[in-house]
C-alpha cells in the first residue's frame, strides 16, 4: 500500500478555542481549488439547472478524500455544535460524505449527532420512507449541500425531510456558487439559517 504524508490535525485547546481553525479552513480551501474546481474558457460544464458555466465544481473530489473528508467533518461540527441538533444529512450522494464525516467529528468531539440520508426515489419494499438513518420524527436535522446553484436537490430533501416529521434547523452548504439565487430559493423553504462553509467569490477570489 502506498504511504502518503499525513498532515498531524490533533488538537490542543486554549480556553475552549481550537488554534488549528483557520489553519484547517485554509487548508480545505486549498483541496477545494485543487481537487475540485475546474475552469474553461468555453461555457463546457453543464449544470444540474441544465445551463452552462465556464466553472465547476465537484467537491466529491474533496468530500470523498481522507484529507478533505476529516476538514469538512471539522468544518461542519465547528457550525453546528452549540445548536441542538439531533442529525445531519441531505439528498444522496453529494450529501452522504459529509453528513458521515460531521458525525465522526462530532463523536470524537464527545458530541452524538446521527447522519441521515434522504433517498432520491421511494423503495417499493420494507419501511418504504425517504429517509434512511436512526434519527426520529420530531428530531431537530441540518439538510446538508456540497454545491448549491439553484438550491433545487436541497429544496427537495428539505421536502421529503418534513414529509417524514423531521424539524429542519438550517441548511449547510459545502460551496454556494452564487448563482441563479439558489440560497434564496431555499429560504423560501426554510426558516432556520442557509450557511455556506464557503463561496464561488471567496475560492476564485483566492
Amino acid at each position: 500500500m502506498k504511504k502518503y504524508p499525513v498532515k498531524d490535525y490533533r488538537k490542543t485547546k486554549q480556553n475552549g478555542q481550537d488554534p488549528h481553525m483557520s489553519e484547517q479552513r485554509e487548508r480545505l480551501k486549498q483541496i477545494i481549488l485543487e481537487r475540485s474546481f475546474q475552469w474553461s474558457d468555453q461555457a463546457e460544464f453543464r449544470l444540474a439547472s441544465g445551463n452552462w458555466s465556464h466553472f465547476y465544481f465537484n467537491c466529491k473530489k474533496t468530500t470523498m478524500d481522507p484529507e478533505g473528508a476529516y476538514l469538512v467533518g471539522q468544518a461542519i461540527f465547528r457550525a453546528v455544535r452549540d445548536r441542538d441538533i439531533d442529525g445531519v444529512g441531505g439528498l444522496t450522494l453529494g450529501a452522504d460524505p459529509m453528513a458521515a464525516a460531521a458525525m465522526h467529528a462530532a463523536w470524537d468531539g464527545g458530541h452524538r449527532i446521527k447522519q441521515f440520508v434522504v433517498r432520491k426515489e421511494l423503495k417499493d419494499h420494507g419501511s418504504i420512507r425517504w429517509i434512511e438513518g436512526n434519527v426520529k420524527p420530531g428530531e431537530n436535522v441540518i439538510i446538508l449541500e456540497d454545491v448549491i446553484t439553484t438550491g433545487g436537490s436541497t429544496i427537495k430533501a428539505i421536502e421529503r425531510a418534513r414529509e417524514d416529521g423531521l424539524n429542519i434547523c438550517g441548511v449547510l452548504i459545502l460551496v454556494d456558487r452564487e448563482e441563479e439565487g439558489g440560497a434564496d430559493q431555499i429560504r423560501k423553504h426554510n426558516p432556520g439559517p442557509v450557511e455556506a462553509l464557503f463561496t464561488r467569490s471567496e475560492l476564485m477570489g483566492a
